[in-house]
């Protein structure tokens, strides 16, 4: 008989909970229209749920004008928010408070003279409004990356949230031949370690993975690359709709795991749907 397990860690973390309850209020209060600052969370189904609730997405505070503004999980720049506040009717803050530590550490060692190495995707949303608290860091995603850069006296290091452990001691590494003092401020998200731990562990023991989340997502797609570095049959789905019934053959243990924006209902329903196949 075929099993299904979850993770022992997995899906919607603390920030993207806050945020999709801030939204919720700030709905449910109805006294202006609500648009959130880019997509609220990188799950493109919530995001559209939303969207037919009233919570439309702009990607600039001008939209915005005399609406509730929700500033997005991911934070946004201080020059937005500047705007933002002076444009909308209110302003919901819905910044993971994670995120907002990255902030913080890139502007303290900005202040103390270290060049701000960014370890992170360039272009993400997370680091591009980190990059605005401290305008002369650098984004590094990789070891050779690091090993480009020109040798200076002091750099400091923050990372994106959603980054894993094994990757920021790969630049680390790379980054100790091109500075004379190097400052780290781990910044990964808790969430994120426990996502990442908890899908390698079960990965190992699975004849198939799923792992949930929109693709769109960082943090979910780390968890398809950890899933399927170690179990060749992993799938990276949206939602129960995407799911084939031929993955399963021949499998004894499922493992199912999802991103950080990935809240309950998609998970259930994707066990649900596969114990169905395997059912059949």
């Amino acid at each position: 008989m075929v099993k299904v397990e979850v993770a022992r860690e997995a899906g919607a973390c603390y920030g993207v909970e806050r945020a999709l309850e801030m939204t919720e209020d700030a709905l449910a209060e109805g006294t202006s229209r609500v648009r959130t600052l880019g997509p609220l969370i990188h799950n493109p189904r919530v995001v559209a749920s939303l969207a037919e609730r009233g919570a439309l997405v702009v990607s600039d505070p001008r939209e915005a004008a005399g609406c509730t503004l929700v500033l997005r999980t991911h934070g946004v720049t201080p020059a937005e928010e500047t705007e933002a506040r002076e444009l909308c009717s209110s302003v919901v803050d819905a910044t993971c408070p994670f995120v907002k530590k990255v902030h913080r550490a890139a502007e303290k060692l900005s202040a103390e003279g270290y060049r701000v190495v960014i370890v992170g995707e360039a272009g993400h949303p997370e680091v591009t409004a980190t990059l605005a608290h401290a305008p002369k860091a650098v984004v590094v995603g990789t070891a050779k990356e690091a090993l480009a850069l020109p040798h200076v006296r002091k750099t400091g290091v923050v990372v994106q949230t959603t980054q894993s452990a094994a990757r920021l001691t790969e630049v680390v590494s790379a980054l100790l031949t091109r500075t004379e003092e190097l400052r780290i401020v781990n910044t990964i998200c808790e969430a994120t370690s426990g996502h990442q731990g908890a899908c390698a562990e079960l990965a190992a023991r699975a004849d198939v993975m799923v792992v949930i989340g929109g693709r769109n997502s960082a943090n979910t797609t780390r968890l398809a690359e950890i899933a399927a570095a170690v179990c060749p049959r992993t799938h990276h789905v949206e939602g129960a709709d995407e799911l084939k019934a031929s993955w399963f053959a021949d499998a004894g243990l499922v493992g199912v795991t999802a991103g950080a924006s990935t809240p309950a209902s998609q998970i259930h329903a994707v066990v649900e749907a596969i114990e169905s196949m395997v059912g059949e």
